[in-house]
């Protein structure tokens, strides 16, 4: 059993996972209302509320399962990418909780993370396919031909997608996570009403700070009062053109290397119009889109376990640069 901890932004998770990919429990508190009133999470608070909650997730997430510490025979966490005061928080927990047990701990790769959350059963998902990973710090198109990693073929040279969104629903007064509220609005609106740009770059790469940009200008030019009365078909606009950039891009990709398999992972994987549009596409399950515990244990699983206790100066970091 696999014992995973992810404090990598505004989530703190606790999940237990068998070696065979089975989830035991899969404890997530949300900090979402808590960030809501500053638009965006704010990163002291995060790290603050993250040591409030390990501790009680950990426990939730043994009595879910059924189980006890004496069941865990590894510690996995996230160790980076993310807010690195908070990754500290649980990167802390998690060495204490091995440290006291003789347990190995496996630091894991958050993007790794998401990609693995597709490992998990009931239906797992087997290497080899492309994959995108579009969330709110990251957009990536992946070759994935091994469960240990993969190679990176594109990513955002700007903004992530999610990123896109959270800027958007901020431009149009929307609330937080702005990707859930855009994606609610749209469905009232015409995503044919406004022509927002699709940047075209060299390569896989992605670029969304002017489809950013077109709809900061569309808000003005609108005015107030009009782009109050047009603000599901603004919605609706702006998210066409970041589905139609983030699947026009993955099938290029797709085709470039030679997969027949797309899949799709990460928080931005929720979106109903880009479901619709990958038709065939396997996507994380909505439980496992956003950042989840589930998804580091499994990425424990391929990992290289740091025996006792050799991880006591294990660090932390914000990026993989």
């Amino acid at each position: 059993m696999i014992l995973g901890l992810e404090t990598s932004c505004d989530e703190t998770a606790a999940a237990l996972v068998t070696g065979s990919g089975e989830i035991r429990a899969n404890v997530v508190s949300s900090q979402a209302d808590l960030h809501a009133r500053y638009g965006g999470v704010v990163p002291e608070v995060a790290s603050r509320r993250h040591l409030e909650l390990v501790a009680p997730v950990v426990r939730e997430a043994l009595g879910e399962a059924g189980a006890t510490l004496d069941d865990v025979d590894t510690v996995a966490v996230t160790q980076g990418p993310g807010l690195v005061g908070a990754l500290l928080v649980g990167v802390s927990a998690a060495k204490a909780l091995a440290w006291a047990r003789g347990l190995p701990l496996v630091p894991v790769d958050h993007l790794h993370g998401h990609v693995a959350s597709l490992y998990l059963g009931p239906d797992p998902v087997e290497p080899p396919f492309l994959c995108l990973l579009a969330s709110g710090g990251h957009t990536l198109l992946l070759d994935v031909r091994e469960h240990a990693g993969y190679t990176v073929l594109g990513t955002s040279i700007d903004d992530a997608a999610g990123e896109a969104f959270d800027k958007g629903a901020r431009l149009l007064g929307l609330g937080y996570p702005g990707g859930r509220e855009i994606d609610r609005l749209a469905r009232d609106g015409d995503p044919e009403a406004f022509s927002f740009p699709v940047a075209r770059l060299d390569g896989l790469d992605f670029s969304f700070s002017g489809v950013k940009t077109a709809l900061l200008y569309a808000v003005r030019d609108l005015g107030h009062e009009r782009a109050e009365e047009r603000k599901a078909d603004l919605a609706a606009s702006y998210q066409r053109a970041i589905v139609r950039a983030l699947v026009e891009r993955t099938r290029a990709a797709a085709e470039a290397v030679g997969h027949d398999r797309i899949a799709v992972v990460g928080g931005v994987a929720a979106n109903s119009e880009l479901r619709e549009s990958l038709p065939g596409g396997r996507f994380a399950p909505l439980a496992l889109c956003t950042d989840n515990a589930a998804m580091i244990a499994s990425a424990g699983r391929y990992g290289r376990r740091l025996p006792y206790p050799r991880y006591l100066d294990l660090d932390a970091y914000a990026s993989r640069a």
